[in-house]
């Protein structure tokens, strides 16, 4: 019979807390090691609504992949926004751990989950963590040559729906047969996708000066890398599947995924181009 501490071993062996980023709070932040797990539950963010589904599916832990608390709190009373949430996991007994830059640069990681669904020929990261390395932000590689509008479509159609969809620039018409990806927030690594010399890169949050600034570069080339922006939570959210047979497979615990949509935006008024 499996504990919260055996949960939090083999995600640590996993995804190696090693991975993660200065910045980042990865890890167990509610719950008693030594309390036993039958049923975990994965998820890309520990909201409130998050936390119900996962005590009416009667979780005994939760896994996400963004850390609650990742900046710091003062104060975790039940009538603020990360308070409520860990006294409803507390109060029903289900602990709450994060696998957030650990589990993006890991082999096999968030950002491989990405690559592999969007169809391509994975080579290595984008950014390895030491030369020759498998472990490292993002992913690049190859896929079928196809359009940009028709390699947008399939990013999209392999992505969970969200309001925003799927955002791209570039020629429509231009060849796309080389990708980097980056999962969640990735427009800190435009430079690295374009030394990389991709044909196209595909991250979430693109900002507007970031996303100017490459495609006004690119302009003064060939016209590339081309951009493709999604939202944080679907480009993460491809992960949690995997992860989840992993570890019913490792531990004698059962394992779901929710099918909550923790995109933030719930609406989108189109405009005329």
């Amino acid at each position: 019979m499996a504990t919260v501490a055996d949960v939090v071993a083999w995600a640590d062996r996993r995804y190696p807390p090693k991975l993660a980023e200065d910045w980042d709070a990865p890890g167990l932040s509610v719950g008693d090691p030594r309390r036993v797990v039958r049923h975990v539950r994965f998820a890309v963010d520990p909201t409130i609504a998050v936390a119900r589904e996962a005590i009416a599916a009667g979780a005994d832990m939760l896994i996400t992949h963004h850390p609650l608390m990742l900046r710091g709190v003062t104060t975790v009373a039940a009538n603020t926004a990360q308070g409520a949430v860990v006294h409803t996991l507390i109060g029903n007994g289900c602990a709450l751990f994060a696998a957030h830059t650990n589990a993006d640069a890991v082999d096999g990681g968030v950002a491989e989950a990405l690559a592999l669904a969007i169809g391509m020929n994975v080579e290595g990261p984008l950014v390895p963590v030491e030369p020759g390395s498998v472990d490292g932000t993002g992913r690049i590689g190859t896929i079928a040559p196809t359009s940009l509008r028709e390699f947008a479509a399939r990013v999209a159609a392999v992505l969970p729906a969200t309001a925003g969809g799927v955002l791209f620039a570039g020629n429509p018409d231009g060849m796309v047969t080389s990708v980097a990806v980056v999962g969640g927030s990735g427009g800190s690594f435009i430079g690295d996708a374009v030394s990389s010399g991709v044909d196209a890169f595909v991250t979430a949050d693109l900002r507007h000066h970031p996303a100017t600034d490459a495609r006004e570069a690119a302009a003064l080339t060939d016209g590339k890398p081309y951009l493709v922006s999604v939202s944080h939570s679907a480009s993460e959210s491809l992960w949690l599947e995997g992860a989840a047979g992993e570890l019913a497979q490792a531990l004698d615990v059962t394992t779901s995924v929710s099918t909550l949509n923790t995109d933030p935006w719930t609406g989108h008024a189109p405009s005329t181009i």
